[in-house]
């Protein structure tokens, strides 16, 4: 991405990586000596390094008695990467290896349980970014059968590389990029919730503070704004009146049709209620509905939930059961799915979605 900045005509990030392999210009992958060279290690823990002669240098061995699946982890830890995405890919190398898949685990984080040596059969320690993923994939398709890439179990990071690595002919396992657009996308996932006939709190997006205030107008305050490009609750603030609002989009520098703003309806004194789901194409199962003890506007990282919920009443949970099927298929969710919602006079409202 650097080098397609300082050199324009080589047309983007795409085209850097398209005269690099021109080139012959490869990274290799050399294992990490987990033994302290007192005896040979069989730790298959590699990073990649750029040697004069790849064909001689790489350390990655042939492996083709299982199909391969690849699992991408979730990096450093932050607002929307937290530790349960770790807890999901070990489980997921757990059951792929009691499946028979040989598992490979790609993940930059030291302090995951993921990245210990022999959670997977093998471990790339490499950023996660498109490129690095798409070289550990090219080196393990050369050394055996690649069944398809993981890429809803870490976060934020793996689902935004899904669509390009699909472009790129990369098999993605389970939940599909077109889906997974579905949810992240705003305009798509609120024709879902629309087909489906579910409430959601009114929105709309703005690229200037004249279109921000005609919504916020339109909709009522108290709005919450947040720049669409950004994880959660990064960035997001309750806006109460017009001038709060002026002060918001003047200090949200990167406004542009590019970087919009979203312009939500803020629910007042709602109840949020959380929704961890595991759809199989056909049945969903719901794996607990969550009640905040917080009201509706804190972020989940900040906040407590009990289990199972304390005021809802059956009819509620049976509201949510059915908003949460419906949002599943509607979707076209294979594997897991949180839904946030949030409970205001008797109305369940759909908050998002993240298959």
């Amino acid at each position: 991405r650097q080098i397609a900045a300082l050199r324009p005509e080589l047309a983007g990030e795409d085209g850097v990586r398209v005269l690099r392999h021109r080139l012959g210009v490869r990274p290799v992958y050399k294992t990490v000596d987990t033994c302290a060279a007192e005896f040979d290690s069989k730790t298959p823990y590699h990073y990649s390094a750029y040697e004069l002669d790849p064909e001689a240098e790489s350390e990655v061995t042939e492996q083709r008695e299982r199909p391969k699946v690849l699992i991408l982890g979730s990096g450093p830890n932050r607002i929307g990467q937290g530790i349960e995405f770790d807890y999901s890919c070990v489980h997921a190398a757990m059951s792929l290896r009691a499946a028979g898949f040989e598992t490979v685990m790609v993940n930059c984080n030291p302090e995951t349980v993921s990245t210990d040596y022999d959670t997977s059969d093998r471990l790339y320690f490499e950023p996660l970014t498109f490129e690095d993923v798409l070289e550990v994939v090219h080196a393990e398709q050369r050394s055996g059968t690649v069944a398809g890439v993981v890429v809803q179990l870490g976060g934020q990071t793996p689902l935004g590389l899904a669509q390009r690595l699909a472009d790129a002919g990369v098999p993605i396992v389970g939940t599909s990029p077109e889906a997974i657009n579905l949810a992240e996308d705003r305009g798509a996932f609120g024709q879902v919730l629309t087909d489906a006939g579910l409430p959601a709190p009114k929105y709309g997006t703005a690229t200037s503070f004249a279109q921000a205030k005609a919504i916020a107008d339109e909709i009522g305050y108290p709005v919450l704004v947040r720049p669409s490009y950004v994880l959660g609750g990064r960035g997001m603030e309750i806006v109460y009146d017009e001038e709060s609002l002026h002060g918001y989009i003047d200090r949200a520098t990167e406004v542009s049709p590019a970087h919009p703003v979203l312009v939500d309806r803020f629910l007042d004194d709602a109840i949020e209620i959380d929704v961890d789901a595991l759809c199989d194409g056909e049945e969903v199962f719901l794996g607990g509905v969550m009640e905040h003890i917080e009201e509706a506007g804190v972020h989940s990282g900040d906040s407590a939930c009990t289990l199972p919920p304390i005021t809802l009443g059956r009819t509620d949970v049976e509201a949510v059961r059915r908003s949460t099927e419906a949002i599943a298929r509607g979707i076209g969710v294979r594997g897991l799915l949180n839904v946030q919602y949030a409970l205001k006079d008797d109305v369940l409202y759909v908050l998002e979605a993240n298959p």
